[in-house]
């Protein structure tokens, strides 16, 4: 009997302890969307809600190319600053045409980054935010032998098993002095302004490739000159 109850006993306390490692303090309450101000330990970027993910899309690639005598240049407007890249259309003529389709069609408003790796790449261009979404189509713009991905430097995404070049609408930007990447990934641009921008985006990620907040892509704008 007395064995019984200090079981009963003993029990009683572990449920106790238990209990008392699940409290917590509430978290504070959200930003209101219309101000979104700058929050302490967001690295600068505003606050804000991640986008509900969209399916893939299925669209047919630009029949057009670029005005190979223009220049056109993207600005990428996100809730952590902006940045802007002069889209290469001699490297990757079909990766470009398509990416400012893409953009004037309003494609990548409210995507993700879904990827950031600190020191590496930051990764966007998914509707999906899986990283495996795409347009519903791919071109191809094979990179020469000697193409180099070193900070800024702005590349389309590709599975492993796609050939060298071929893009859908995932592309990353450059963190790193060099990405050591081999040449099979068709070059869009370079950043022009915002790089900044970029390296605070590059800070949010964790171990797992993750982003640690939101970082929501509000529209990308193409100007031509």
């Amino acid at each position: 009997m007395r064995s019984l109850r200090l079981i009963a006993t003993l029990l009683g306390l572990f449920l106790l302890a238990a209990c008392g490692a699940q409290e917590s303090p509430a978290p504070p309450p959200a930003p209101s969307e219309q101000q979104r101000p700058p929050a302490a330990g967001t690295g600068g970027c505003q606050r804000v809600q991640a986008p509900a993910p969209r399916e893939d899309a299925d669209r047919k690639a630009p029949e057009e190319a670029l005005d190979e005598d223009a220049t056109y240049t993207a600005t990428v407007r996100t809730n952590c600053g902006d940045f802007a890249f002069e889209l290469d259309t001699e490297a990757a003529p079909k990766a470009a045409a398509s990416f400012a389709a893409l953009a004037r069609d309003g494609y990548f408003k409210d995507t993700v980054f879904h990827r950031i790796v600190p020191g590496f790449v930051i990764q966007g261009g998914d509707p999906t935010a899986t990283g495996s979404g795409g347009p519903g189509y791919k071109t191809k713009d094979r990179p020469p032998s000697d193409a180099t991905y070193g900070k800024g430097v702005v590349a389309m995404a590709k599975a492993e098993d796609e050939d060298p070049g071929t893009s859908g609408s995932q592309f990353y930007v450059v963190t790193a002095d060099d990405a050591g990447l081999p040449p099979e990934y068709a070059v869009l641009g370079k950043v022009t302004s915002g790089m900044d921008v970029v390296e605070r985006i590059g800070m949010l990620g964790d171990a797992s490739e993750q982003p640690t907040q939101p970082v929501v892509v509000e529209s990308v704008e193409i100007a031509e000159s």
